[in-house]
């Protein structure tokens, strides 16, 4: 019997590679829903070639527009809580959260509430709303099953151990971005496009920008916490420029489990979509003999002060971190549009988290209520 999917954010990177994978293994999978912001276009190609059921649009006048296509049986639901909708379907099995920002939180909870194992993608409902998305996943006996490289990594190097207390540490790696060996003085001129071109990933703008900065380990890192209840003394970074070994688990043993593969998404991807099964990939696999010497630094939080922000907003914890996730959102917006230098985003996270006292066990309005509040003012 084909598992039944729901991707929400089928138009984006992680989207579009997921259907590629469903496309190669047809056979195990049935596409019931994709959602898209505004990008009809792109979503009208992937519903002609993958005829789901149900098709979701946040953007009210793109959903309009989007009927103008004719494209018959299916249900079309628009607005805001088309993601809820769509990922609360009965007759689904896995919901795939790849959309991007604080967007993503209420169909992950609302997912795993209604009792489906969900593929998250999507980093920022576990670092603003982690307490809620894991009490949600305890109180169904729903799974999470990560998508990023990293933690699907880890999960797979715990092969079934969910004892905290067995585990030493976990080493998330990072490639170190395009700008791994740059001054702080050289930092303070790079472009949009050198930040862009990310040397092992082809990511979405969002996710690069991050990578350049370290943030995106910095929110793993507040993934990583949520998703295998880890101490911030367990979990550390460390810098890997081939990308080869994407996460490793150390026991307190001394044993250290490391998960290898080729640097391409759909790997995590497939893995998430056929748990608790593995499937032929069509990737490929490694040639050990023709690798290059795998090396391992420690990260520089004085020339990368996002990843130490990062560990910050953990610390503190409560509404600190959706405030990081926040300020982080409208600081890489603004670079990307040349408002602001590369080096200005660390310096507008950390005001943002000055300024801001953080409530703990805040519940999700007042996670949502926060993050609108730093967006506005930093806008």
């Amino acid at each position: 019997m084909k598992k039944k999917i729901a991707i929400l954010g089928s138009t984006g990177s992680i989207g579009r590679q997921a259907l590629d994978v469903i496309h190669q293994h047809a056979d195990n999978y049935q596409v019931v829903a994709l959602t898209t912001n505004r990008n009809i276009g792109l979503l009208a190609q992937q519903v002609e070639a993958f005829r789901p059921a149900y098709v979701g649009i946040v953007d009210a006048e793109s959903a309009e527009e989007f009927k103008n296509y004719g494209l018959a049986d299916l249900e079309l639901v628009s607005g805001k809580d088309c993601l809820v909708k769509l990922a609360t379907l009965p007759e689904v099995d896995l919901v795939l959260v790849a959309v991007v920002g604080i967007a993503g939180l209420e169909p992950t909870i609302a997912a795993l509430e209604a009792g489906k194992n969900v593929a998250l993608a999507n980093k920022e409902s576990l670092v603003a709303g982690g307490h809620l998305v894991m009490e949600a996943a305890r109180k169904s006996g729903s799974k999470i099953i990560p998508v990023d490289s990293e933690h699907s990594a880890i999960f797979q190097c715990l092969a079934g151990c969910d004892d905290p207390a067995r585990i030493n540490r976990v080493y998330l790696t990072a490639s170190g971005g395009p700008f791994r060996n740059y001054t702080k003085d050289e930092l303070r001129h790079v472009t949009v496009e050198e930040a862009l071109n990310h040397p092992n990933w082809k990511m979405g703008k969002k996710v690069t920008i991050d990578s350049a900065t370290l943030m995106n380990k910095g929110l793993e890192v507040i993934e990583a916490h949520w998703l295998f209840g880890l101490s911030i003394g367990q979990i550390q970074v460390v810098i890997h420029p081939q990308s080869i070994v994407h996460s490793m688990v150390e026991y307190i043993d001394g044993s250290i489990i490391a998960h290898m593969g080729k640097t391409d998404m759909r790997l995590p991807i497939l893995y998430a979509l056929s748990w608790p099964e593995r499937i032929k990939s069509s990737v490929g696999s490694l040639d050990l003999t023709a690798m290059e010497p795998l090396t391992f630094e420690m990260p520089d939080f004085d020339r990368f002060p996002c990843l130490a922000l990062a560990y910050k907003a953990l610390e503190i914890g409560g509404t600190m971190p959706a405030v990081l996730n926040a300020a982080d959102e409208v600081a890489v917006e603004k670079f990307l549009k040349g408002e602001i230098s590369f080096i200005e985003i660390p310096v507008m996270i950390e005001q943002a988290m000055k300024s801001h006292k953080a409530i703990q066990n805040p519940d999700l309005n007042t996670i949502l209520r926060v993050n609108h509040s730093v967006r506005r003012q930093l806008m």
